[in-house]
Order: C-alpha cells, then sequence, then structure tokens
C-alpha cells in the first residue's frame, strides 16, 4: 500500500460487511486501509449505521466538524428516504446497503478519488472554464434537444477534458428523459443544504452519463424549493466552473431574475428560436429584454434556428431583419430523427451518428470550443481522409 495513499478508515460493526469493504478498499494501491488503532485522521471514514440513529449521526457531524474524517459514505441494511435526507444535511457523500455489493463501492471510491484528485490538482494549470446557457424564445421549440446534443458533443471532442449539464428548468425540466437517466437527487438539494456546498456534495447529486456528461437534474416540483436565489445560483455555478471545462445549462424559456443571474454569469447565451413570425417576435423581444435587463454584452448572445428549413415562407435573411441581428448557427430539421433519439432517451450521437444533424452539432461544438478555426481544420482533415 502507498504511505500517501487515500486514507479510509472503517468504523462498522457487521463482521461480513467490513470484511466485503476491506477487500475493495486493500485490492487498489490507491487506498491506505487505516488500523483500529491509527491516530492519523481520515480522508474517508465509511459508517455503519445502528439502532440509534440520532446518535450516529451526532457522531458523523463530530467526526467531520473535529477533522477525524475528511468526508463520510454510511452503509446500512435499510436506508430510508428519510435517514437519506437526514444523512445529506449532515454532510454524508455516498450509501451503501447491505449485502455490499463490491462493484458499487469501487464506483464510488473512484468517483471520490477522482474529485479528490481535482481539487488537490496543482501542477497542471487549469483550462479555461466556459458557461454555454441555452434559451428557448418559447415552449416547444427544442431548447432542451439542442442543451443535451452540445454538451454531448462537446464531451466527445478530444480537446475537452469535462462537461457538465445543468437542467435548470425548474417547471419542465426533461434531461432525465433525454439522456435516460434516474437521478436520485437534484439542485433543489444543494439550495437547502447551501452551507453544505462543496466538490464532494456536490459530485454525489451529479449523475454521469455514458457520453461522459455530469448531469445536475432539475427537482420536478418546486414544493420545498422556493428559496432559490441568484446568490445560490452564483454558488452553485462557480463551484461548478472550478471542476468542468464545460458548463451548460438549459435555462427553458422562463425569464426572471434567477435566469438573468444566470445568463450575466454565461459566456454565451444560445437563444433558440425556429422559422415562425411569432417565434422570432419572442425572440426579439427577449433579446431586448436581456440586453436592458442584464450587463451580457449582445455580441455574446447568438441566435441558433432549430429546425431548418431553406424552403421556408420565411427566410434566413428574413429572420435576420425581424430580430435585427445576424443568425449564429442553423440547425437542419430532422423529425425523425430526433425524436427516436427522445423516445429512446439517447443522444443523437447514438441514435442516428452519421446523420446531417449530427454532424451539425459536432459542427457547432467546434465552433464553440474555438470558432471558425476548428471547423475549418475539421473540413480540411475530411477531404483529406476522402469522407
Amino acid at each position: 500500500m502507498q504511505a500517501n495513499g487515500i486514507k479510509v478508515r472503517l468504523s462498522v460493526k457487521n463482521p461480513k460487511t467490513a470484511e466485503a469493504l476491506e477487500n475493495v478498499i486493500v485490492s487498489d494501491n490507491e487506498y491506505l486501509l487505516l488500523g483500529i488503532n491509527a491516530k492519523d485522521p481520515a480522508d474517508l471514514m465509511i459508517f455503519e449505521l445502528g439502532g440509534d440513529l440520532e446518535k450516529d449521526f451526532q457522531n458523523i457531524r463530530s467526526l467531520i466538524d473535529l477533522g477525524v474524517a475528511g468526508d463520510v459514505f454510511l452503509t446500512s441494511i435499510d436506508f430510508t428516504p428519510e435517514v437519506l435526507q437526514r444523512a445529506i444535511r449532515e454532510g454524508v457523500k455516498d450509501f451503501f446497503s447491505q449485502p455490499i455489493n463490491s462493484i458499487e463501492v469501487k464506483q464510488s471510491l473512484e468517483r471520490f478519488s477522482n474529485q479528490k484528485g481535482k481539487l488537490n490538482q496543482e501542477t497542471k494549470p487549469p483550462k479555461e472554464s466556459k458557461i454555454l446557457t441555452v434559451l428557448g424564445s418559447k415552449g416547444g421549440i427544442g431548447t432542451t434537444t439542442v442543451a443535451v446534443n452540445v454538451a454531448v458533443s462537446l464531451a466527445e471532442a478530444d480537446s475537452v477534458d469535462s462537461v457538465a449539464l445543468i437542467d435548470f428548468d425548474s417547471m419542465f425540466g426533461e434531461i432525465p428523459f433525454f439522456l435516460e437517466i434516474e437521478p436520485t437527487y437534484n439542485w433543489g438539494e444543494i439550495t437547502k443544504n447551501i452551507s453544505r456546498l462543496d466538490a464532494t456534495f456536490l459530485n454525489n447529486i451529479l449523475v454521469k452519463h455514458s457520453s461522459g456528461v455530469y448531469v445536475l437534474p432539475s427537482p420536478r416540483r418546486l414544493n420545498g424549493y422556493e428559496g432559490t436565489t441568484p446568490e445560490i445560483l452564483e454558488s452553485i455555478l462557480l463551484l461548478m466552473k472550478k471542476l468542468f471545462e464545460y458548463v451548460v445549462i438549459d435555462l427553458g424559456k422562463i425569464l426572471d431574475v434567477n435566469s438573468l443571474k444566470i445568463i450575466e454569469m454565461s459566456d454565451d447565451l444560445l437563444m433558440i428560436s425556429v422559422q415562425s413570425i411569432s417565434c422570432l417576435c419572442n425572440s426579439n423581444d427577449l433579446l431586448r429584454s436581456i440586453t436592458s435587463k442584464s450587463s451580457l454584452p449582445e455580441d455574446r448572445i447568438k441566435i441558433l434556428i432549430n429546425r431548418y428549413m431553406k424552403k421556408s415562407e420565411i427566410s434566413l435573411k428574413d429572420a435576420e431583419r425581424s430580430i435585427n441581428k445576424k443568425i449564429f448557427w442553423t440547425i437542419p430539421n430532422n423529425y425523425r430523427a430526433t425524436f427516436s433519439a427522445i423516445n429512446q432517451g439517447k443522444p443523437l450521437s447514438e441514435v442516428a451518428s452519421k446523420s446531417k444533424i449530427t454532424k451539425n452539432f459536432r459542427q457547432l461544438a467546434d465552433n464553440l470550443i474555438c470558432g471558425e478555426t476548428c471547423q475549418l481544420k475539421r473540413n480540411r482533415l475530411l477531404r483529406l481522409v476522402g469522407r
């Protein structure tokens, strides 16, 4: 075992549970299992809940406050929703049901190790982080489709290390359906426990999709989350920027004091519209409202036409005249591929990897990463390989 490995201490009374956990920990040289009499503080303690929950949670709080354990994982025969909620409030980062699933424990330890590595990384200067916010001019125009596929396309780019996708549409957040994930928690837990917000707490709420995108889901109901403020959202986004190279936000279509704070913190605002008079009128109104009520420069507001059709009665020039701004990007209309992806809960790159719309999202991601330079390089490369 490495002397400078991640120090883990067990406080587990069940012999079989203790043995199962020990076997997982000692199988990886990255971890150092502390003995019963060891006086060193642990980076991580795995604590078994007993019959006196109140006493156990008091002990957990003391372990963290006194620095005996940097973070705490729990194990128990049964976790009720009430116990899980209490555990989160007390700062617990992860949970293992009994009997122990070794694969589940390994995955949790790996997440813990990766997060600790990110926080302790000092030799390599971090890449500049960017917040990309996607805002719909109205409902039903594919705002979430754009947000999801932009995030996945960024994650698939070789030059990008990490991508997070936040669902800030608190009324109709649907990202879990688009990516077929079943989150246990959402950002509402953060608003209720803002004093506990740190990288490990956040990592416990995030859900990692198979594409590599980390998803921060939205509450499906507003009950209990009315306390969201611009200050809380700012704290969440500042931490996300420290942990991820790109943070993509699905803002839905609501413009209020909270969404204005998110927009002001964004590096680029991708405003989604379609080729219809009513939607373009909404885009114009939104554009004027944002420029008058926020400090975001207008050149950082990019208009994207989704479901673009060349033979539409409303041309791109008509659209640009109606909003008095140049269209930044067009996403081709592909009803079949898009709705197939939604219904399967998969990104377009999995359902229709060679379609024009998927290639379009990859080109859009390239443009957002480094402007037209990336796109020109990609086009030259494709010509060279004969594609």
